[in-house]
């Protein structure tokens, strides 16, 4: 029983897929705050952009 313990408490194989789980969630996290801060930025470039194709 100890060793089955020991074995289990030892056993780091799942660790890789939390640390890749981490890193997804915080590059995801970043993208939707940058799309957030940029997204009027953005939304104002093609609304004048189709405002001078409307015109001429």
């Amino acid at each position: 029983m100890s060793k089955f313990v020991t074995a289990f408490l030892n056993d780091e194989s799942g660790a890789a897929a939390v640390e890749y789980g981490l890193i997804i969630a915080l590059i995801a996290l970043a993208t939707v705050g940058a799309f957030s801060l940029l997204g009027g930025d953005v939304k104002s470039a093609f609304q004048a952009a189709a405002d001078q194709l409307a015109g001429g």
